[in-house]
């Protein structure tokens, strides 16, 4: 299993900009596929972004789509989640989650598709 730290998470008001990285360590992050999922109180489990293997393929949903951007430094074992005009129900602990996987173009969207979890960093937006 690889382990997962996520960082970059913060207090930010409507319309800023926050950037989460995710650093694996333990194993190399080029074989794994990857994903940000989200978490707000009272509220279940959601994806955010996900990514392939390669970098190439990218998901999000529709809640964030043109606004966050994911990204992948293999050389650097990272994944990013660039999040641009945040608006306050973008509040949610943010999460990273990997997962190995032999092919290198898919993308995966369910939580049960990942076996190793960083613990999260909370991003809260003001009005």
């Amino acid at each position: 299993q690889v382990q997962l730290v996520e960082s970059g998470g913060g207090l930010v008001q409507a319309g800023g900009s926050l950037r989460l990285s995710c650093a694996a360590s333990g194993r190399t992050l080029s074989t794994y596929a990857a994903g940000w999922f989200r978490q707000a109180p009272g509220k279940e489990r959601e994806i955010v972004s996900a990514i392939s293997r390669n970098g190439f393929i990218r998901h999000y949903s529709d809640s964030v789509k043109g606004r966050f951007t994911i990204s992948r430094d293999n050389a650097k074992n990272t994944v990013y989640l660039q999040m641009d005009s945040l608006k306050p129900e973008d509040t949610a602990v943010y999460r990273c989650a990997a997962e190995e996987k032999s092919n290198s173009w898919n993308v995966y969207r369910g939580a049960y598709d990942y076996g190793s979890w960083g613990q999260g960093t909370q991003v809260t937006v003001s009005s």
